[in-house]
């Protein structure tokens, strides 16, 4: 029997702040998502010899549920030290990096992209005590070839990419570009490519049973040796991730099903990313196309969601400017000596940039626009306070900076 091979990802994200407002204004809706976190690693400990699941936390998120007076206020909900703990359960969870404010990275200034992302990689490697984070997930599944250099400089082997935007470049059947890692190249640099597929995805995100999805995956992966079928999707949104009635919600209503019949020996086969590369390697090579992963009514190609309303728009051009004013300040800091006093300020303007570029923030349109506008606000106003100060000598001329670099 062909065995299937099934990369499940789950995206778990909140902006920052989020949370911490929802415990004060819907304090239920808190629960069902906290619940939902908890949940994932509770769940699988009862199917250690099978279950593999990818996850990708946003550096939000973790800074939530790793922040003490955030701790306080939810003991006795959930204990989200303990829930940080399990995650590191390497036999049952691969952790994905990523950018750390979740910004759709396309939209954004390629100044900004290694800033989130080498951010979010000091956090992971403090909270999950490794260095070793093999795959990458593009927040929103917002992926461009440029991006490729810097993954390949971060130490990244692979990049999940939604597959409305894989093309073959070598000679491949459909359900090979669909079900096999590929490699994208730029420039002299290269990655490995894993299609997430689409139509699969939606159908565990809206709620499937796992005779439907064995089913349907043994009839697409017809013909195609060793498949890998990658499914993703965002792991804390809706009733079927947050439903705390187990047989009622993701876990219960489908994923036992499918490691119960992994354990009698069925054709699916929960595996690692980083594993079946091993076992296998990529597949030809392939292009992808700018875009990002579908929401409710937008195909990703053009960005329309976050991009698509004169106020997004206006937004990220200011997102550009702001951008551009804080790297030229970067660019001439270590030609002088920076005080201490004069470092901070900086970086508070350049994380006030980075947390405006949070995905959230777009793609509810003109409801949450403003938030970004806010933090470009203080951006600014604190990048002002740092020129105005640029000639002056700290008050500590003992603690000098000599190349500051960005947070």
């Amino acid at each position: 029997m062909t065995v299937i091979h099934h990369a499940l990802v789950l995206n778990l994200h909140q902006p920052h702040g989020n949370l911490e407002l929802l415990l004060e204004q819907n304090p239920q809706e808190a629960r069902e998502i906290l619940f939902a976190y908890d949940r994932i690693a509770r769940f699988l400990w009862s199917y250690e010899e099978v279950a593999k699941v990818h996850l990708s936390l946003s550096g939000s998120l973790l800074e939530t549920l790793s922040s003490q007076s955030f701790q306080k206020s939810v003991y006795g909900i959930v204990d989200c030290g303990s829930l940080l703990w399990h995650l590191q359960n390497r036999q049952i969870i691969e952790i994905l990096g990523t950018a750390y404010y979740h910004p759709v990275l396309p939209l954004i200034p390629s100044d900004d992209w290694k800033d989130h992302l080498t951010r979010w990689l000091l956090q992971g490697s403090h909270l999950f005590w490794r260095q070793d984070f093999k795959g990458f997930w593009p927040p929103e599944l917002g992926f461009s070839m440029e991006l490729i250099p810097l993954l390949n400089e971060l130490g990244y082997r692979y990049v999940v990419v939604d597959s409305e935007h894989v093309s073959a470049i070598s000679e491949m059947t459909e359900g090979e570009r669909l079900f096999k890692p590929h490699v994208a190249r730029f420039g002299n640099a290269e990655i490995i490519v894993i299609v997430r597929h689409r139509e699969l995805s939606n159908a565990l995100a809206n709620g499937t049973s796992y005779a439907a999805f064995k089913n349907e995956v043994t009839r697409l992966t017809t013909g195609v040796d060793d498949p890998l079928v990658t499914t993703c999707s965002d792991g804390e949104n809706g009733a079927w991730y947050r439903n705390t009635q187990l047989e009622s919600n993701f876990w219960g209503g489908f994923y036992g099903g499918l490691l119960e019949d992994a354990q009698a020996g069925g054709p699916i086969k929960p595996n690692y990313i980083h594993d079946y590369l091993d076992a296998y390697g990529a597949h030809g090579l392939v292009k992808v196309e700018t875009g990002a992963w579908n929401t409710e009514w937008h195909n990703g190609k053009d960005f329309g969601q976050w991009a698509g309303g004169p106020a997004q728009k206006e937004t990220l051009d200011r997102i550009r400017k702001v951008s551009h004013e804080i790297h030229r300040a970067l660019t001439e800091a270590p030609q002088r000596e920076l005080g201490r006093q004069e470092a901070e300020v900086m970086t508070a303007a350049h994380q006030r940039l980075l947390r405006a570029e949070t995905s959230c923030n777009f793609y509810w349109g003109e409801t949450w626009v403003s938030r970004a506008n806010r933090d470009l606000d203080e951006a600014e106003s604190t990048l002002a306070r740092f020129r105005a100060k640029k000639y002056l000598m700290d008050a500590d001329p003992g603690w000098i900076v000599p190349g500051l670099q960005s947070a």
